[in-house]
């Protein structure tokens, strides 16, 4: 057996997840359409995020639902490798963050599959963060008031009540 650091093995879980997240979509593309596999994925993204949302908000401590969502999807996003340009909250109101750096949509960049980015981001974005502001206060509603996927410079994600 192959004695592997912590980094290591991080490394290669992260590779597996997000191989397989593109790698099972082209295949459902191949046989059933773009529209059908973009269908399911969204499926799989209504709970996908509810999960990651349960196992984070278990290990935070926070003052009110909005902060744990803000320290819970940051987390997640850092883990992920989403890089965070910048935040603003609006107190117990909510919060905006901009990304300059998305790893989905780098993999579709690389993968030579920009041009069907805008709709993909459209439908699952949308689905993952309206997911993880309901986990946490059924009042917040999400917003993409911008994406990079659409010529953006960078992403900002919205979350308000």
């Amino acid at each position: 057996m192959i004695k592997l650091t912590d980094k290591q093995i991080t490394e290669y879980l992260y590779r597996s997840y997000t191989t397989v997240d593109g790698l099972w979509f082209m295949k459902l593309e191949e046989k059933y359409g773009f529209d059908t596999a973009l269908d399911i994925d969204d499926a799989v993204w209504k709970v996908l995020p509810k999960i990651q949302a349960r196992i984070l908000k278990a290990l935070v401590k926070a003052d009110s639902p909005v902060e744990a969502l803000f320290e819970c999807l940051t987390t997640r996003q850092a883990l992920e490798g989403f890089h965070l340009k910048d935040w603003k909250k609006y107190g117990n109101d909510g919060f905006e963050l901009s990304i300059d750096r998305c790893p989905f949509f780098d993999i579709q960049v690389k993968s030579g599959r920009k041009k069907v980015s805008a709709r993909v981001g459209d439908t699952i974005c949308n689905t993952v963060h309206s997911t993880w502001a309901a986990e946490f206060d059924s009042k917040l509603t999400f917003k993409l008031l911008q994406r990079m996927c659409r010529g953006a410079e960078f992403c900002i994600f919205q979350f308000r009540r």
